[in-house]
């Protein structure tokens, strides 16, 4: 049997996430303060943690045992890659009913995308945000 990982075992780890975004260098530090919360806020069985070097939200309740590259825990995690724009990537998005269309693509992976270029339009599709991951949470095999 594989050893257990803090991902494995959804162990929440906020002081690397907290290391993380001080040392960030985005003009965008705001919105990601913003979304972190917001996120961690939807449900007590979310955490965070480093992965893909981006903090990443995962579930951290008990789970059936899985291999860990099947990406079952995960929620939604952050991609810097452009200093315009903070991009969520959701890994099992496609799962997720939209009718808003804030989620984008359509990826074989399953993957969507949420774009944001605002604090303003954090706050005025937040709700929205909230619903895709209960949903997603809800999905979970436990």
């Amino acid at each position: 049997m594989k050893k257990e990982t803090d991902l494995t075992a959804g162990i929440s780890q906020p002081g690397k996430v907290d290391d993380f975004i001080f040392k960030l260098q985005h003009p965008m530090t705001d919105v990601v303060q913003y979304l972190r919360t917001l996120i961690l806020s939807t449900h007590k069985t979310i955490g965070e943690g480093i992965f893909w070097n981006a903090p990443t939200f995962y579930f951290t309740g008990k789970m059936k045992p899985f291999d860990p590259k099947t990406y079952k825990r995960y929620l939604v995690g952050f991609n810097f890659y452009k200093q315009d724009i903070i991009r969520l990537i959701f890994l099992r998005g496609a799962d997720a009913t939209d009718k808003t269309g804030l989620l984008e693509g359509d990826y074989k992976d399953g993957r969507r995308i949420i774009s944001y270029k605002s604090l303003a339009h954090v706050k005025e599709t937040e709700e929205e945000l909230k619903k895709i991951i209960k949903q997603l949470l809800k999905q979970i095999d436990k």
